[in-house]
């Protein structure tokens, strides 16, 4: 049996009968400490809570170690113009950036054309070499971000994916969870993949059991993630639980790397960066936080 935490978890499953795997997860504390260093409004902190919920999930589906995933949504004309995620052994940041004035003119529940404009949603997978880096780019379109992956990965990759996302305000702290099954035609994983069919036998019956999942289950604290499994698919079929990963916020940014990305540039380039008194200052948009480097160690 896999032992997880209740939140700040993701837990990996298989259901082997119907060729199918999946991940769900719950996020807590980490996500209330990646919200908490910005003053989002409540309809842009629900929308990075889903991205990085998202993030998670997807970032789950990889095996290796040192392997990143990063989710990432430019727009045109939207209300927000540029949100970033993503995720590294188990570490998850983002942030976004948005016109707050055309916020406030937007109703109460805005469409995701208006949030985003005419947009697109990238999302990279870094795996370590050789397999190296594979992106997908598909159109913002759907209702939410969890529509828009689910039809990423049956347009792009053809694998047939449900998704559900739920993000739910609790006495003052963000609760987000999510529910990702797949189904895999070839009945393993890495083999071609020969048909992707939303109406194949296997694949109905498990999204009909994966869509019954509700709002509350998802982002209730303490109901242990295995139980929902074990509620939507034990009674028909055998569900395997194969591992628990913990999840934590995870900036990446300290003194040591900016020191690092900054030897990399040239010396004209380094020099247009200094200011008056001989500093370079760099600000981190996950973390909300500004970096100063000193004058002594810029001309390593």
């Amino acid at each position: 049996m896999v032992e997880v935490a209740l939140t700040d978890s993701i837990l990996s499953f298989a259901i082997p009968g119907k060729n199918c795997r999946g991940r769900v997860v719950r996020l807590g504390p980490a996500l209330d400490d990646i919200l908490a260093a910005h003053n989002y409004p409540p309809l842009i902190r629900d929308i990075l809570a889903e991205a990085v919920c998202l993030t998670a999930m997807l970032g789950a589906l990889m095996k290796e170690e040192g392997s990143q995933l990063t989710l990432q949504a430019q727009t045109e004309a939207g209300v927000i113009s540029l949100l970033a995620c993503d995720y590294k052994d188990g570490a998850l940041r983002g942030y976004v950036q948005f016109d707050r004035e055309r916020l406030a003119a937007q109703p109460v529940e805005p469409s995701l054309m208006a949030l985003f404009g005419k947009g697109y949603l990238a999302i990279t997978f870094d795996l370590p070499e050789p397999r190296g880096r594979n992106q997908g780019i598909v159109p913002l379109e759907g209702s939410s971000l969890s529509e828009a992956v689910q039809n990423y990965f049956f347009q792009s990759e053809q694998i047939p994916t449900l998704i559900r996302v739920a993000v739910e305000e609790i006495q003052g702290n963000i609760s987000a969870g999510g529910l990702l099954v797949q189904h895999l035609p070839e009945g393993e994983e890495g083999r071609e993949r020969l048909h992707a069919k939303l109406d194949h036998p296997e694949w109905e019956h498990v999204a009909i059991m994966g869509g019954s999942i509700q709002p509350a289950e998802l982002t209730d604290r303490m109901l242990p993630l295995k139980d929902i499994l074990w509620r939507l698919f034990s009674e028909s079929d055998e569900v395997r639980v194969l591992s628990g990963k913990a999840c934590v916020k995870g900036c990446r940014c300290n003194e040591d790397h900016i020191r690092d990305v900054i030897a990399r540039f040239p010396k004209e380039d380094k020099e247009d960066m200094v200011d008056d008194l001989g500093n370079i200052a760099i600000d981190c948009a996950f973390c909300s936080r500004t970096f100063t480097i000193t004058g002594t160690s810029l001309n390593n």
